[in-house]
């Protein structure tokens, strides 16, 4: 008998839902992926990316997604265009452009592909982190933003200490943890371009306190496609973040996302906005 956990909705697919349209498509802002003045970014790419996923003309799998966020998204319904910018032999290049009330609120562009057996190499070893079950879940009760409970984190390595450490101690920018969802979910592409923007800002593991703070502009690089993830079969990854350089308002980000397997599923960088 299948169980009402296995058949109902999870709450990402929910959240990422789109509805195709005669000229464009159209979502909603969901409560559960809430961050301080608007959606969490995960969530806004992987909804943008969903767009361009379930469209009619789409080949592949994506290797690139980059978001810009231009304007914070209020909550409510918004339009999604989404086109087709131009197809040849190997690749598909869209773009998606995220409008309320005619105001263009974040765009995004996206490389598809459909990958075909090759010779493969694959240098870079998953880093050593204790197995997702016996490493630690980070509390988050005290923590508003709701998209933070939607994930389950686990640090191996460079858990924030807000208001632990001493003031003006500056912490290190590097992060290793497990990433799942709190109510499991099968990793896909939609999952890999959320978690890649589910690491607390490196700001704040810098000043160990939460600082206003806002992603400006997101890119994900897909390294593994649809069966490559359905044969991983994970529900969490391993994940790396650090930062280079943080200077007049705005800093990097730099991160790796790893099956439990150890295959690198994507790597992803950003740079953001920060007050302080």
């Amino acid at each position: 008998m299948t169980s009402l956990l296995e058949t109902a909705e999870h709450v990402f697919d929910k959240a990422t839902r789109v509805s195709a349209g005669d000229s464009q498509w159209s979502g909603h802002t969901s409560e559960d992926y809430w961050a301080f003045i608007g959606p969490f970014g995960g969530i806004t790419a992987a909804t943008m990316l969903r767009a361009v996923i379930e469209h009619s003309q789409r080949e592949g799998d994506p290797l690139s997604l980059t978001v810009n966020y231009c304007a914070p998204i209020a909550a409510g319904p918004f339009d999604l265009d989404v086109r087709l910018i131009k197809a040849n032999r190997s690749t598909q290049h869209w773009s998606v452009e995220l409008t309320q009330s005619g105001e263009t609120a974040a765009f995004a562009t996206a490389v598809f592909a459909v990958r075909r057996p090759s010779w493969s190499h694959r240098p870079v070893a998953r880093p050593e982190a204790t197995p997702f079950e016996d490493t630690k879940r980070y509390p988050k009760s005290g923590l508003k933003m709701t998209w933070i409970h939607q994930y389950d984190f686990r640090f191996v390595e460079g858990q924030p200490l807000f208001g632990v450490a001493a003031q003006g101690e500056f912490g290190s920018p590097f992060s290793k943890l497990w990433i799942g969802d709190t109510v499991p979910r099968r990793l896909d592409a939609l999952s890999l371009v959320s978690m890649s923007d589910a690491f607390f800002a490196r700001i704040f593991h810098i000043r160990n306190e939460l600082v206003p703070f806002g992603t400006v502009s997101l890119t994900t690089y897909f390294h593994a496609d649809a069966e490559d993830l359905i044969a991983e079969d994970a529900r969490q990854v391993l994940a790396t973040a650090d930062g280079n350089v943080f200077h007049k308002s705005y800093g990097d980000q730099v991160g790796a996302l790893w099956s439990p397997n150890g295959r690198l599923l994507a790597t992803t960088q950003q740079i953001a906005y920060f007050k302080a």
